[in-house]
C-alpha cells in the first residue's frame, strides 16, 4: 500500500546542522513510494500544479523559474515534493516561503524533511497538510485547497506576531540583535540577559505603568497637558445626558462627546450641534468607558503623531469618508460597493483601513441623520454622502509636520510620561504652529498601533520599527552578552565549569548551563543534567546575567538546535570517530563533524572559535568561522598550529611543563602546569586538553591574563573532582 508516514518530528528552536532560523525536522517513510518517483505516477505533477500553480515560482535546485517543476516531470520523491509543497502552503497563508531540505537516510524510504518554521504550530500543520495534499495527487482525488490555505491564514493572523510588534522584531533583526518571543501574544524580549528589552506591540519595558493608566484618562492627560502649556480643547467630565447637554451649552456648539478612557476611536462623536444630538452620543459613549467627556470641536483633520524618544517618528492623518450616489442604490449597497470591496479595508491587523459596519457605527447613523437619510435611502445620482468627518488615520504626512507641532506632541509625551506615544490632534494645516490654525492635541495614547504608518493608505511607509529598535538599542548597543558555547564528543561539562568560573573572577554574574547543572552566579539552581534548550533559555531570560556559558551536546543540537542565534566564543573541544548517534541517523566521524560545526557557524565576527589542533576534524573547522580562530594544543610542535602562529594567529598550547599563550611570534608563559590542580589530580590528556580549551575561551573574551592565571591555580580540587565525576557521566 503507498503511503506517506511520519515517524518523527522535532522542532529545531535555533540554529541547528541545517540552518540558523528556527525549523521542523520530520522523519518520513514514503514506504513503497520509493519505487514510484512523481513521473511514474500518470497526472500527478499536473494535479500538483493545477493545485498549486505559484508552483512555478519554486526555483530548486535548478535555480531557475519553474526548476521545481521541472523535477516534478523528470522524476522526484514525496519527501522532497512535500518541502516544496509545505513552504508553498505557507508562503500562501502569509508567511515567507523560507528554507527547506530533504536528505536521505541511510534507511531505504526514510528521509529527513526540514523546513522553516515561523510559527511550530502553523508548520506542523501546513506539513501535515502537505502530506495529505501529495497523498490525494497520488491516488487522484479531491482536496480542497483554499480550505486548506484559510485554515493556514487563520492560524497565522491568531498565532503569529501582529504588524506593530513583528516590524520591532524585524528591525532588531536586521540589526542583528535577538530576540525571543515570551508569550503567545506579542510579549517579546529583544538582546539577551542584562542587555535585554522587552516589547509588547509598542509599548516597551521604559513604559511606566503609572503613565500607561493616565493616557487612559483622557480628563486627566487634558490636565496636565495644560499645566504644561500644550493646545487642548476646552471641555469636561460629564456624568449624565442633562449634564453633557449643559456642559456643551457652557462650552459652546459645536462640541465633541467621547469617552473618557477608551481608546481606538470607539464612542467618539464630533461636530454635535444640538442637545439631541449630545444626549444620543452619551449613551453610546458612556457604554465604552466609565465616563464621558465634552469638550470643544476643533476644526479640521485628525492626525496621528508617533514620538518615540522624544523624537517625531511619523505622523497620518485622516480624511472624511463619503459615498457617492448613483440613483439606483442604496447607501447600504454604495458602503459596501465603494468602500469595504476596497482591499485596503479589513479587520484583520494587515488592513491599514477598517470596513464600515453600519449597526456597529452609531456615528456614521448619526451622520446619516443629520442629512435625513436612512440606510435604506437612495442618493440621487452624483449627490455625496458624509459618513464619517475623520476616518481611519492612514494617509503618511511625515514630512509636513511643522516643527512647532512636533515639539507640542513630544512635550505632551513627556507630560504624560510616555516613552512611545501616539498623540492624537487637530488641526486644518499641520504644516503651521497649532496657535495659528486652532488646533489642538485631543488625546495622548500608550502602545499605538504602528499599521497606519508601515503600511498607510496613501504616501510613504516609515520604518518605525527600526526608529523603536535604535532608540531601545543605541548604534553601541546590541543587546547580546558574552556567550561562550561549549561541544565536542568529551570534556564539555568541565570546560564549562571551569569558563565559568575564570568569567565570573571578573566580577560578572553568569549563567551556566551544563551536564553538572544550572548555575547563577555560582549558585546552583538544578541538579540535573541542563546541558540542554530549555535551561540555557533560563539563563538568557534572566536579566541579571552578564555573561552566559553553555555546553551543547551533540545529541541536543540535533534535536532542539541551539538556544542562541549566535555567540561570542564557539569551542569544539574533539571528534570520537567511533561516536554514533543512530536515533538521528549519525554514523560515521564525517556526518559527527557537520553537527559540531553547528557550534562554529553561529560564532560572531567580532568572536571567536576556540579549536583542538591535535584532532585534525575540528581543525578543519577553522575555514567556517567567521571570527577568530584560536586553537589550543598539547603538542607545542602541532604542524596546525604553527602555520596558524606563522600567520599571526594566537594559540594556547604546552611546552616544556608551562602554559604558553601565543599570538604570531610572541609568547606569554601564563602558568606552570604543575601547579593546577585540574592537571596535577587526574593524570590524562583529556584534562590537559580540558585546561587549554578553557583558558583560550577566557583569553578570547579579553579576561585579564593574572585572572586566567589565579582562576585555573586556585580552581577547587574537590570541585575538579566532581568534575571529573561529571565530565564521565555527561561525556
Amino acid at each position: 500500500m503507498k503511503n506517506i508516514e511520519f515517524l518523527r518530528i522535532l522542532s529545531l528552536r535555533g540554529p541547528s546542522v541545517w540552518t540558523y532560523k528556527p525549523a521542523l525536522e520530520a522523519l518520513v517513510d514514503i514506504g513503497e513510494l520509493e519505487d514510484f518517483p512523481s513521473n511514474k505516477i500518470p497526472g500527478f505533477p499536473e494535479r500538483l500544479v493545477a493545485w498549486l500553480p505559484t508552483l512555478i515560482e519554486h526555483r530548486c535546485s535548478r535555480e531557475k523559474h519553474g526548476g521545481f517543476v521541472e523535477r516534478l516531470h523528470e522524476g522526484t520523491w514525496p519527501a522532497h515534493i512535500m518541502e516544496h509543497i509545505t513552504l508553498e502552503l505557507q508562503n500562501l497563508a502569509g508567511l515567507p516561503g523560507g528554507f527547506g531540505k530533504a536528505r536521505e537516510t541511510s534507511v531505504r524510504g526514510v528521509y529527513k524533511v526540514v523546513v522553516r518554521a515561523y510559527h511550530e504550530k502553523v508548520t506542523l500543520r501546513a506539513l501535515h497538510y502537505a502530506r495529505d495534499l501529495v497523498m490525494a495527487a497520488i491516488e487522484d482525488r479531491p482536496f480542497d485547497v483554499a480550505d486548506a490555505i484559510d485554515e493556514l491564514r487563520h492560524m497565522v493572523n491568531s498565532l503569529c506576531l501582529g504588524p506593530s510588534t513583528a516590524c520591532i522584531v524585524d528591525a532588531a533583526d536586521d540589526r542583528d540583535i535577538p530576540s525571543i518571543r515570551l508569550s503567545e501574544n506579542n510579549l517579546v524580549q529583544i538582546g539577551y540577559g542584562a542587555r535585554q528589552h522587552r516589547i509588547w506591540t509598542a509599548e516597551t519595558d521604559k513604559t511606566g505603568a503609572i503613565a500607561e493608566s493616565i493616557s487612559r484618562d483622557k480628563d486627566l492627560t487634558k490636565t496636565l497637558l495644560q499645566a504644561c502649556g500644550v493646545p487642548t480643547p476646552g471641555g469636561r467630565l460629564a456624568d449624565s445626558p442633562d449634564d453633557a447637554c449643559e456642559a456643551a451649552q457652557d462650552i459652546g456648539f459645536p462640541v465633541v462627546v467621547k469617552p473618557s478612557d477608551a481608546n481606538h476611536g470607539r464612542g467618539v462623536f464630533t461636530n454635535l450641534n444640538t442637545e439631541q444630538e449630545v444626549r444620543t452620543a452619551y449613551e453610546v459613549a458612556i457604554e465604552e468607558g466609565s465616563g464621558v467627556i465634552v469638550e470643544r470641536f476643533v476644526r479640521g483633520f485628525e492626525h496621528r503623531v508617533l514620538i518615540v524618544g522624544g523624537k517625531l517618528a511619523a505622523a497620518a492623518r485622516g480624511e472624511p469618508v463619503t459615498i457617492v450616489g448613483d440613483g439606483k442604490s442604496t447607501i447600504e449597497q454604495l458602503i459596501d460597493v465603494q468602500l469595504n470591496s476596497d482591499p485596503r479595508r479589513g479587520r484583520m491587523e494587515e488592513h491599514p483601513l477598517n470596513p464600515v459596519i453600519l449597526e456597529r457605527e452609531p456615528a456614521v447613523q448619526l451622520e446619516l441623520t443629520r442629512q435625513d437619510l436612512t440606510p435604506e435611502s437612495i442618493p440621487v445620482t452624483g449627490r455625496e454622502v458624509l459618513l464619517q468627518r475623520n476616518g481611519n488615520v492612514a494617509i503618511d504626512i511625515t514630512g509636513e509636520v511643522h516643527p512647532e507641532v512636533v515639539a507640542a506632541a513630544s512635550l505632551a509625551a513627556r507630560a504624560v510620561g510616555l516613552d512611545i506615544a501616539g498623540v492624537d490632534l487637530v488641526t486644518t494645516d499641520i504644516s503651521r504652529p497649532l496657535e495659528e490654525t486652532q488646533g489642538a492635541i485631543v488625546e495622548v495614547n500608550a502602545g499605538p498601533g504602528l499599521l497606519m504608518h508601515l503600511k498607510p493608505a496613501a504616501g510613504q511607509p516609515r520604518a518605525v520599527g527600526a526608529v523603536i529598535v535604535d532608540y531601545l538599542f543605541p548604534s553601541n548597543n546590541n543587546g547580546r552578552i558574552p556567550i561562550v558555547g561549549i561541544t565536542g564528543s568529551t570534556g564539555k561539562t568541565s570546560v564549562a565549569q571551569l569558563v565559568a568560573r575564570l568569567l565570573e573572577l571578573t566580577g560578572k554574574h553568569v549563567g551556566l548551563a551544563c551536564g553538572a547543572g544550572l548555575f547563577l552566579a555560582q549558585r546552583q539552581i538544578e541538579t540535573k543534567n541542563c546541558a540542554n534548550h530549555d535551561s540555557a533559555h533560563r539563563v538568557l531570560l534572566n536579566r541579571a546575567v552578564e555573561a552566559a556559558v553553555f555546553e551543547n551536546g551533540h545529541a541536543s543540537i540535533l534535536a532542539e538546535g541551539l538556544a542562541y542565534d549566535r555567540c561570542q566564543v564557539g569551542v569544539v573541544l574533539n571528534i570520537d570517530p567511533t561516536e554514533t548517534i543512530a536515533e538521528h541517523y549519525i554514523e560515521n566521524a564525517e556526518q559527527l563533524a557537520k553537527v559540531a560545526r553547528t557550534q562554529i557557524d553561529v560564532v560572531l565576527p567580532t568572536g571567536a572559535a576556540v579549536l583542538n589542533a591535535d584532532d585534525a576534524a575540528v581543525a578543519e573547522m577553522a575555514s567556517l568561522c567567521d571570527g577568530e580562530v584560536i586553537f589550543f594544543s598539547i603538542e607545542a610542535k602541532n604542524a596546525v598550529l604553527g602555520a596558524h602562529l606563522a600567520e599571526g594567529g594566537r594559540a594556547v598550547f604546552v611546552r616544556g611543563g608551562q602554559i604558553i599563550l601565543a599570538s604570531g611570534g610572541s609568547e606569554t608563559v601564563l602558568v606552570e602546569n604543575v601547579t593546577i590542580p585540574l592537571m596535577t589530580s587526574q593524570k590524562s590528556t583529556l584534562y590537559v586538553v580540558n585546561v587549554l580549551a578553557a583558558i583560550g575561551a577566557a583569553w578570547a573574551l579579553d579576561t585579564p591574563l593574572e585572572l586566567i592565571r589565579v582562576g585555573v591555580e586556585a580552581f577547587d580540587r574537590r570541585f575538579n573532582a566532581r568534575i571529573a565525576r561529571s565530565a564521565k557521566q555527561y561525556k
